[in-house]
């Protein structure tokens, strides 16, 4: 049985409370933001039983207010990038706001890592809901969204759904950082790291896919058997990891990546009903930013798997539908399972 409690962690500059919503089983504890759906903390055990935030992020709201790479967050209307923030839907075109570098990432301006959600306790959870207006950042239709975090034993399912107005491109995911060793420690070089992918999708100089979909064989990329980042990224890889890697297309849940780190005895395991996974390893963090306990979180300190569409499906059409459309829903589910070896 999971226990849901809830205090204020804070107030927005209009005087609106920020809600935490605090999910503990026997082996996990996970805190939850209104603001951004955000992820603030989530504590697994080592193999000696010593429990550790493994999640980066603040101590305080005013970290989350700030500008900082998407932590914890629910990304959306869609994750990931849109080459040059254009696409078209039934013959009308639509800009939307460019914020990396000359296209759009993770929704624009404005994008649903930084709305207040409404949220309603669930029996071993929290949902959050909100309305992206019609409009909204550029895109088409008003979205009715509700992202759910069910927190079962071990293991944590996070499941999107999504009503529109009018067709619309979304595409919806969590961009938790996580270092198994613990969040601060400074580089995840000892975590072994495992995906089940056949393909990956190379990308241009602005990171945008080529629209090819490359065999993962006799590359980096190839992680279909464990592999210990540090033998990669300083060596054949130096800049890290920021690409898709190609998924079960069938919609229903499937094992796709798996995370060891040998020294703590710390597994993740991830399975998700997605296309797609984003494996990400924090490149763009550079110490800058202070996190929790006065951490500082350098390049390659952390990782993310973001399970998601294709990135810039919605002008591919070789890659996976980005469309939702009205009478449809949008339901995709991720899992995370947190053990120890």
């Amino acid at each position: 049985m999971t226990e849901v409690s809830g205090d204020v962690f804070g107030e927005l500059a209009d005087g609106r409370p920020v809600q935490r919503f605090t999910l503990r089983s026997r082996s996990v504890r996970l805190s939850v933001l209104t603001l951004g759906g955000i992820i603030a903390s989530l504590e697994s055990p080592d193999r000696a039983g010593h429990m550790t935030d493994i999640v980066l992020g603040f101590d305080s709201l005013q970290g989350y207010i700030n500008k900082h790479p998407y932590f914890g967050a629910v990304v959306g209307r869609v994750a990931n990038r849109i080459a040059e923030g254009k696409f078209s839907i039934d013959g009308k075109e639509y800009q939307l706001p460019i914020n990396n570098g000359p296209n759009s990432i993770h929704g624009g301006l404005k994008g649903f890592d930084k709305v207040l959600w409404t949220p309603e306790i669930l029996p071993n959870g929290v949902r959050f809901l909100m309305t992206s207006a019609d409009g909204e950042e550029g895109y088409p239709g008003e979205l009715k969204v509700w992202v759910t975090y069910i927190l079962d034993g071990a293991e944590l399912a996070i499941n999107y759904k999504a009503r529109t107005t009018k067709p619309t491109p979304i595409n919806l995911t969590n961009h938790s950082y996580f270092n198994l060793a613990g969040q601060g420690f400074p580089n995840i070089y000892d975590h072994e790291v495992s995906i089940e992918a056949q393909n990956y999708l190379p990308v241009d100089k602005t990171s945008i896919p080529t629209g090819e979909i490359a065999s993962v064989e006799n590359t980096s990329f190839d992680l279909r058997k464990p592999v210990v980042l540090g033998n990669v990224i300083p060596k054949e890889l130096v800049g890290g990891f920021d690409h898709n890697f190609c998924l079960n297309l069938s919609k229903q849940r499937s094992p796709c990546a798996r995370v060891y780190h040998r020294p703590s005895g710390r597994l993740l395991q991830v399975e998700t009903t997605q296309p797609g996974l984003q494996f990400y390893t924090a490149n763009f963090l550079d110490g800058s930013l202070k996190g929790k306990g006065g951490a500082v979180y350098p390049k390659h300190s952390a990782f993310c798997l973001e399970t998601q569409n294709w990135p810039d499906a919605v002008n591919k059409m070789n890659f996976p539908d980005a469309l939702l459309r009205p009478g449809e829903e949008y339901d995709h589910t991720t899992w995370f399972k947190f053990s120890v070896l």
